[in-house]
């Protein structure tokens, strides 16, 4: 290979992660003077002698490419021995030449990775000998499909040096069979304990002990502080018991039946196996934050929430792109991720490689996470010809060039060179991979479950496995032996054990968890720094050339609206809740499917120039020292993109993280993250967030697609009470602003208050340019807050309260189409109030605005949804066991799609719903 393709290959792979931002001024944030991967001229020199000693040794690099293809094929990675192929065609050995070496020994240590104390093979049968022990035995290598011959080179060679090095140290061998021991222990303690427990037990994958345990170790090694972890069921009591400092009291008390938290915080808690933790480690004295985030029952839902809360946790400790010019350095420096998966769902959940596409993007990677699948080559019943079609599970990894350790469960040396390769990799490179520790249940899916009604011949074989004698040294069960009897002390402790609450520590501390009651925030600024931030957040350097389009439509008219004080449209109010925001600290991650732009070409956070394709956010040059502005373009998914973002927002209470759909309806996508994690995450797991999500709603005559963005299901999700009060303890919020202030000051509001809630907005699409739809300076200046109802006389029309016999409820843009028609028809008889806010539900509002009108005869509910979606479901039992009025409704019908696609038929219901209205 020329030196010149060389230099650009490993160029390639220096950038890797630099690359993508190299289009990003230091004003859009990410720090471009990035570390490269190490030795540059080291790395081109082994390039560059690998590819002269192929060219002198075609034969031989040959056989050593077809094991590093065809390897793993024959590898025996199945402790149950089921499934082990004994020949493959392409490694046969009349393929290859019948007599060759490699005649110069620098020639054999570039083409191959032998370890120095190594002696190079002589023969045909002795390199064919060698490869077999390398790829062939308890582990094996995936990795000749990734494209960067830098990176493939690398990894296949440090495999072989692995494989062929001395064998590991005894003290890691004691500690990996200590872990495993404890781990098995544990679960025969459950066993004893409560024999009745499904508690999806580790046996038969102890070795994710030994995984966790060396990882862990290495992680401190490479100094890095946080590691954040997410896992399914299998083994996870085992983790947070053995390793994570969880009190085997609390679990203890879990299983009889008692709560996890403490009784004076709200919660419901979960079940046994979402148990979570956050706890410092010690390994060789220095300390390493390790978080077992939450799960739920949804297999895969919490990857991309882990891989959130890291890249949140990258902010926080100024982590390569976050860093400062100061303290340079290569993203994911400081903070790891650890992804563990189940092979079934692995292969099976479209969510795998929703994350593994966010894994190189700039405002989503962290640096590379290291993925564990606990390969128990079953799905509950399903045997894994029947669960993919791929050869193995963790073929999704492919898709981003993901190199593929598999190793043999039961095999504790194996274990441990695989998890020092992954981490090695992942440290050189940023990039992810996968270690398949193949292993097996040793009970069924629970330990409830009887396996052999479907799976007889796997479980002769685990039968068997289980019958083998097991030897183990006097000063390990003395460990284990301990270990036993700590257990036994916090059994017996459980009844009377006191847990405590989780949350509000360290960056929480200042939080609470919200009360009863509902708080009002003066969330107004002053005018003149509104005006600065206003001017500021359209503001460009003088080489930078705008397009015309936008220039004339989005920086000259704001520039003038802000001077005026007057007309301020919805982005504009959003720019000027941002950059307030901003300049008090706060970090601001605005996140989905072209958010730069804005689907309807509204908000223009982001400007290109039109000279190179250089992107300029304005709002990050208002300060040196205010918080940080993210705007993130999506790739086009929902549910790992929205998984990510909640865990972002989970991490920090600084962090004002908003997920905006492209339309309304595109949440459905995401319902998973919705139903397991933003609405109920407080209650489940004491955990906070504040994120927020834009839904762009209203019925335009769109069709049955991008027209709702079901604002009924939200409200059904809500815990806000038919026949009470609601305060700000509701699980989630959920408004329909229709003003540019009431959007900045629900934005602002989100964020001052000392506590953080899920805010779902149904937003606006027609309102965005809408010439009535606008707020002045006042309207925003100190003092002023967000309204949960806006009353009548902040319209246009001027009513007297005394004339008006019917009042209208509605809630969002259909107030602009009721008000027009309302002063078409000179109607003063007619007022409109506006709900703002629906949960919660605003009581006492509504009542101090019916209080002003002593003649009503009709109270009536309008809305442009159909009868059986919106909020009319909602509002009508409030209304009546609350407030005391029974409401008439005045809607489209009920209808089995959110919206008709028939022009004709959307314009008779849009007459029809003004007619039940006003006749």
């Amino acid at each position: 290979m020329h030196l010149r393709i060389v230099q650009r290959r490993l160029a390639s792979i220096q950038n890797n992660l630099i690359r993508t931002y190299k289009y990003q001024s230091k004003v859009f944030g990410f720090n471009a003077q990035l570390k490269t991967i190490g030795n540059t001229n080291e790395i081109e020199k082994i390039l560059r002698d690998y590819n002269q000693a192929r060219q002198a040794n075609p034969h031989a690099a040959l056989l050593i490419d077809a094991y590093r293809k065809h390897g793993h094929r024959l590898a025996k990675i199945d402790p149950l021995g089921i499934n082990v192929n004994t020949s493959i065609p392409e490694l046969d050995q009349n393929l290859f030449t019948v007599n060759f070496h490699i005649e110069n020994e620098h020639d054999a240590r570039s083409l191959f990775g032998l370890s120095t104390e190594q002696s190079i093979p002589k023969t045909k049968d002795d390199w064919i000998r060698q490869l077999n022990e390398i790829y062939c035995q308890s582990i094996s290598l995936e990795c000749e499909y990734i494209e960067n011959d830098i990176e493939r080179l690398w990894i296949a060679r440090r495999f072989e040096q692995l494989r062929t090095s001395p064998t590991i140290s005894s003290d890691i061998q004691q500690r990996i069979a200590e872990q495993m021991r404890k781990c098995e222990t544990f679960d025969q303690f459950l066993q004893a304990k409560f024999p009745t427990l499904k508690r999806y037990s580790g046996e038969g994958a102890e070795g994710m002990m030994a995984f966790f345990d060396l990882v862990f170790k290495q992680s401190v090694q490479l100094n890095i502080e946080n590691v954040i972890v997410c896992m399914p069921h299998r083994g996870r009591n085992n983790l947070l018991v053995c390793l994570l400092n969880y009190p085997a009291a609390t679990m203890f008390r879990k299983i009889k039946g008692k709560h996890e938290f403490p009784k004076d915080v709200k919660s419901t808690g979960d079940v046994l196996s979402h148990l979570y933790t956050s706890t410092d480690l010690t390994y060789d004295g220095k300390k390493l934050h390790v978080s077992l985030i939450p799960n739920p029952s949804h297999l895969e839902a919490n990857n991309p929430v882990a891989v959130g809360k890291t890249r949140a946790c990258q902010l926080s400790l100024k982590d390569g792109h976050y860093a400062d010019t100061e303290n340079v350095g290569r993203h994911g420096d400081k903070a790891l991720c650890i992804q563990v998966h189940g092979d079934a769902s692995f292969a099976g959940q479209g969510i795998i490689p929703e994350t593994f596409q966010l894994s190189h993007l700039p405002n989503y990677s962290v640096g590379g996470s290291i993925h564990l699948v606990t390969n128990n080559q079953i799905g509950y019943t399903t045997p894994q010809h029947l669960a993919r079609s791929s050869r193995y599970c963790t073929d999704f990894a492919k898709v981003v060039n993901c190199p593929v350790i598999h190793v043999n469960g039961q095999c504790p040396v194996e274990i441990a060179q695989a998890t020092q390769l992954a981490c090695e990799y992942r440290d050189l490179f940023r990039k992810d991979i996968v270690i398949d520790l193949v292993c097996f249940r040793k009970h069924g899916h629970n330990e409830l479950d009887d396996p052999t009604f479907t799976q007889p011949s796997m479980y002769k074989k685990v039968q068997e496995y289980y019958k083998q004698e097991q030897n183990n040294n006097e000063e390990l069960n003395k460990k284990i032996q301990t270990f036993r009897n700590t257990l036994e002390e916090q059994f017996s402790i459980a009844d009377q054990y006191q847990p405590k609450a989780p949350h509000l520590q360290q960056q929480w501390s200042g939080m609470i968890q919200a009360k009863s009651t509902r708080t009002q925030w003066n969330t107004g600024l002053n005018e003149n720094l509104l005006k600065y931030i206003g001017v500021k957040s359209v503001d460009v350097p003088e080489e930078f050339q705008v397009h015309t389009t936008i220039a004339r439509s989005h920086v000259q008219k704001r520039q003038q609206r802000i001077e005026a004080g007057t007309g301020l449209d919805w982005s504009t109010a959003e720019a000027l809740a941002f950059g307030s925001l901003l300049l008090q600290g706060f970090n601001i991650r605005i996140s989905g499917q072209d958010v730069g732009r804005g689907t309807f070409s509204q908000r223009h956070g982001m400007l290109v120039n039109q000279k190179d394709d250089d992107v300029y956010i304005p709002l990050n040059g208002l300060d040196s020292k205010q918080g940080f502005l993210e705007i993130c373009n999506s790739i086009l998914s929902e549910e790992a993109v929205l998984g990510f973002d909640y865990g972002f927002s989970a991490h920090d209470p600084k962090n004002l993280v908003i997920w905006e759909a492209q339309f309304g309806d595109f949440f459905n996508g995401a319902q998973i993250i919705i139903d397991t994690y933003i609405s109920g995450g407080e209650l489940k797991f004491l955990t906070q967030s504040g994120i927020i999500m834009l839904l762009p709603h209203g019925m335009d005559g769109a069709g049955p697609e991008h027209s709702s963005c079901h604002i009924e299901r939200f409200l059904q999700m809500t815990d806000s009470k038919e026949d009470g009060i609601d305060g700000d303890d509701i699980n989630m919020q959920i408004v329909n602003p229709t003003t540019p202030a009431q959007y900045f000051h629900v934005l602002r509001r989100q964020m001052i208050r000392n506590f953080r809630k899920p805010l779902i907005v149904a937003g606006p699409k027609i309102l965005l340019r809408h010439p009535e739809c606008i707020s002045s300076l006042k309207d925003m200046a100190d003092g002023t807050r967000f309204l949960p109802v806006l009353s009548d006389n902040m319209s246009n029309t001027k009513l007297n309260p005394e004339k008006v016999k019917r009042l209208l409820f509605t809630s969002g843009k259909h107030y602009y189409t009721l008000n027009e028609e309302r002063n078409k028809r000179k109607r003063d008889d007619i007022g409109i109030i506006r709900l703002e806010e629906l949960c919660p539900f605003p009581v006492d509002e509504i009542r101090e605005e019916i209080k002003k009108y002593k003649n009503i005869k009709e109270f009536i509910w309008c809305q442009e949804e159909h009868r059986n979606q919106g909020a009319w479901f909602f509002v009508k039992p409030r209304f009546e066991n609350i407030i005391g009025i029974h409401l008439k409704y005045a809607g489209r019908d009920v209808l089995g799609t959110p919206a008709v696609a028939i022009g004709e038929v959307h314009q008779q219901e849009c007459v029809q719903i003004l007619k039940l209205a006003f006749d």
